[in-house]
């Protein structure tokens, strides 16, 4: 019932917490907005290269016939494009995809991204929480919403498993929504991912490239699944949704196999030493290659202790199911920042450990 009552809160217009929004930290503490060091959002530092835009991209409407979809069909793993949709950023599809279900009770994990349970809700669902190891889905669910790896606790399914549900799923008449936002960075990544399978009614991936490739400001995403459920999303999300612009960075970025590979490897190394600056101050973390996450006892008072020293990271407040306040970080960009974030973390973990002794 709460987790209904909250949903239900964010319908009525409460904003959603993201990271990025450093804004607002910089009015919440006095600190200038050029003298932060972000690491609040799982988004790759080292973007992708655009390279200089043709003049048609500016002047011309995006074109469907321009080979867009097929591009990402090939990159992910899809059948083919007609099971892929272009759209202004997965965060478009999670608002409207859930007005296209029949309304049911739909199982979301209790940390999560926090769009899904309010877009559901406002699609009349009854949103009730998803305990992630279980194999077998509660008879209730006809649909199920989640992110793979989960975002912010790092939790990845396998595919079979994914599978099984989908097929529970599908005996209900109901769907299974997986947010595949971050599984670019993920080892064997289309092994673990859905994208092959979603000739299957009753399936439905989202992929993004603001995260991989670091092309978060494109607004650029794509719903994979079947053709039907895709031209019913068509229509409701209506024309031109992705711009030109976008459509000549994203695919640019699909084509260079040689920067994918390489980029790869280097967040594997920057992630583990991410995690071991943080293991070393005694925080168990979890984590991808883009973000590390604790929950540890002491999470809200570093997420404070850092912010007021200049330092953005994302709080995860408590709930009644994930009792304990939570934080992730991203990746420093540079050595310089990688430098600063030691020793503002190391100053940090002095001040929490000094309050607490005294």
């Amino acid at each position: 019932m709460t987790e209904r009552i909250q949903a239900r809160e964010h319908a009525a217009g409460d904003p959603i917490a993201h990271g990025g929004n450093l804004h607002e930290a910089a009015a919440r503490y006095g600190i200038p907005y050029a003298q932060w060091l972000d690491l609040s959002t799982g988004i790759n530092p080292h973007g992708y290269p655009v390279p200089p835009l043709p003049a048609d991209a500016w002047r011309r409407l995006p074109d469907d016939g321009d080979g867009f979809a097929e591009r990402a069909a090939r990159y992910y793993g899809a059948p083919d494009a007609t099971h892929v949709l272009p759209v202004a950023g997965s965060q478009a599809a999670i608002r409207a995809l859930p007005a296209l279900l029949p309304r049911a009770a739909v199982g979301i994990a209790p940390l999560t991204y926090g769009e899904y349970a309010p877009a559901f809700a406002r699609a009349g669902h009854e949103v009730a929480p998803l305990d992630v190891q279980r194999d077998t889905l509660p008879a209730a669910l006809t649909h199920v919403a989640i992110v793979n790896p989960n975002n912010p606790t790092a939790t990845h399914l396998d595919a079979a498993r994914l599978l099984r549900w989908h097929a529970q799923l599908r005996e209900r008449g109901g769907t299974l929504l997986v947010d595949e936002a971050f599984a670019d960075t993920l080892p064997a990544a289309r092994v673990a991912s859905l994208a092959a399978h979603t000739q299957r009614d009753g399936l439905v991936v989202l992929r993004s490239p603001g995260k991989f490739f670091g092309l978060a400001g494109v607004r650029a995403g794509f719903v994979l699944g079947a053709p039907a459920m895709l031209a019913a999303l068509r229509d409701r999300l209506g024309a031109w949704t992705v711009s030109g612009p976008a459509r000549h960075a994203v695919s640019a970025a699909f084509a260079d196999a040689a920067w994918q590979t390489q980029m790869r490897e280097r967040l594997i190394t920057e992630s583990a030493r991410l995690a071991g600056l943080l293991d070393a101050h005694g925080f168990a973390t979890h984590g991808t290659p883009l973000f590390a996450w604790t929950d540890d006892a002491r999470a809200a008072a570093l997420h404070e202790a850092l912010a007021r020293r200049g330092v953005w990271t994302r709080l995860f407040p408590p709930s009644p199911r994930v009792p304990s306040a939570s934080v992730r970080f991203g990746l420093p960009g540079d050595e310089a920042e990688w430098t600063r974030f030691e020793q503002l973390l190391q100053q940090a973990v002095e001040s929490i450990d000094g309050a607490r002794s005294g």
